[in-house]
């Protein structure tokens, strides 16, 4: 099975660690042995395009989608927010949900299981995330983008983080993984004339330290909407 993958300084994300068949997004067997292989999988700490994109939204409900051992809706719970928390992986989200105790928001938050090739969340938020959420096989990326786009409440934001190629030191390493631009990740969206403004949709260049510890970058996008009506 993948091992930690030392240059995801972020909390999580969903792509293989060493080649290989890549799983399918909604392969729970194959996510709770990779979060069972160890006690952390991911750094902890929230991803900063999230922090960087949400630090000055004025908290309400918030759904992270594919959670991981729970870091975005941790720092979001802190911040004030009421967080539903999504993950295909029981072992994740049990992880998740003893940090969220540890730092003192447990009753902030809400963990629920979702294969979003057969479920997705119920509710409006005022902020949507989904923060390396990406293609396998079959898994519906683009229809379970729009699903969370539907769930966005009026005046609310979602928030779309993607990785754009490999590292700086194996530019090649995630080649077989189809990463949508920021256009088309809005294309894909469907967003109604008149009814989403365009905060921010860009490339932007991630630092990160790779597997030997030696500073290193990989390429990243992001796609922030605000619902109008």
């Amino acid at each position: 099975m993948p091992k930690h993958e030392p240059e995801h300084t972020h909390e999580h994300t969903h792509t293989q660690a060493h080649g290989s068949t890549a799983p399918r997004e909604g392969d729970e067997q194959f996510w709770d042995e990779r979060y069972s292989e160890s006690t952390r999988i991911w750094s902890g700490n929230p991803n900063e395009a999230l922090v960087r994109e949400v630090q000055h939204l004025t908290p309400g409900r918030a759904l992270d989608l594919g959670c991981g051992e729970g870091a975005d809706a941790v720092w979001l719970a802190r911040r004030g927010w009421r967080v539903t928390g999504t993950d295909i992986s029981k072992v994740a989200l049990g992880r998740a949900a003893e940090h969220a105790t540890e730092a003192g928001v447990g009753d902030a938050v809400e963990w629920q299981r979702h294969d979003f090739t057969e479920s997705f969340p119920e509710g409006e938020f005022d902020l949507v995330s989904a923060c390396f959420l990406h293609n396998y096989g079959d898994f519906p990326r683009a229809r379970v983008l729009r699903a969370a786009a539907a769930a966005v409440a009026p005046g609310g934001v979602l928030l779309v983080v993607g990785h754009a190629g490999g590292p700086s030191w194996d530019p090649d390493r995630l080649a077989g993984i189809g990463f949508p631009t920021p256009d088309e990740v809005l294309a894909q969206l469907e967003l109604a004339e008149g009814a989403w403004e365009v905060l921010l949709a860009e490339e932007h260049v991630q630092a990160l330290n790779g597997p030997d510890g030696r500073p290193g970058t990989r390429p990243d996008n992001v796609v922030k909407v605000r619902r109008l009506r």
